[in-house]
């Protein structure tokens, strides 16, 4: 019989370590962003503030578990064999954070490409990969062995193969929308291909990690995937600060206005109009 520490204390440690790490880059995306955009409306600046704090509650719960497993629960087998509620919380709270950013994105699309088809597949898949997060927390307290976890493997493939669905349709719309809007400008193309390169990177990230983490729990019957689970939600967290810290303007001369509307990723034109005027701000 397999130590049940291996089974899943182990992945789940590493996924604590890498959830950790991730957090801290969060942390300083987080300074940049309010110390670079402060005329931000306050409900964007409210909106990375929950983000922030649910993503710290998630951190903090992860460490609890962990600790309490191996620290408070040393030796005791029975214990190690079962997810307790503190554990049974991350499924939840990646959903969550995850959908906070999906809808998020959601709301650019519509400003940006004004195309509500796209947006409500966007939005009906980033509800169904909350519902499934949640769904997959109330699993884990009817099902709590470790090694009973794929008896409800259908809430989890809904869960994450909506977010990775979801990711996929924001990445490919708004990469499609900025390379229809090329100008010709240098300054310009340059600051579009930065964010094109930005929203590839971060959708492709949050996408494959979401379907590793589901290959990887439908492949074993232990907890090895939650090495990728526990980190998932500061991937998502982190792909929306970089996007908005992604916002300035590079230096032109023939440009004296920087735009910093939290949806300012489009034309020139869009960026200095109807999309400058919530966060707009002078570049000197």
């Amino acid at each position: 019989m397999a130590n049940p520490a291996t089974i899943a204390h182990g992945p789940g440690l590493l996924g604590v370590i890498l959830n950790i790490f991730f957090y801290g880059i969060m942390v300083t995306q987080t300074f940049l962003y309010y110390n670079t955009y402060r005329k931000d409306h306050l409900w964007m600046k409210l909106f990375v503030a929950g983000l922030v704090l649910a993503d710290t509650i998630n951190c903090v719960f992860d460490i609890w578990w962990i600790y309490d497993i191996v620290i408070n629960h040393f030796g005791d087998f029975s214990a190690l064999q079962t997810g307790n509620w503190v554990f049974a919380t991350d499924p939840a709270m990646v959903g969550i954070i995850a959908t906070g950013v999906q809808l998020f994105f959601a709301w650019r699309i519509k400003v940006l490409t004004r195309k509500n088809w796209v947006v409500a597949i966007v939005v009906v898949t980033a509800m169904g990969s909350i519902f499934g997060g949640i769904g997959t927390s109330i699993a884990i307290h009817f099902v709590p062995e470790f090694i009973e976890f794929q008896k409800f493997q259908v809430v989890v493939i809904v869960w994450l193969i909506l977010a990775a669905v979801c990711d996929s349709t924001i990445t490919i719309s708004l990469t499609l929308h900025l390379r229809r809007h090329r100008t010709g400008f240098t300054a310009t193309d340059h600051l579009l291909d930065k964010i094109i390169r930005i929203t590839v990177q971060n959708g492709l990230i949050t996408s494959i990690w979401a379907i590793g983490d589901l290959i990887t729990y439908l492949a074993t019957p232990t907890g090895a995937h939650l090495a990728m689970n526990f980190p998932l939600a500061k991937l998502y967290t982190n792909a929306l600060l970089s996007s908005l810290n992604a916002r300035k303007w590079p230096r032109d001369p023939q440009r004296t206005t920087s735009s910093t509307s939290p949806a300012a990723i489009s034309t020139p034109s869009e960026l200095t109009n109807s999309l400058g005027k919530p966060g707009a701000v002078d570049s000197n």
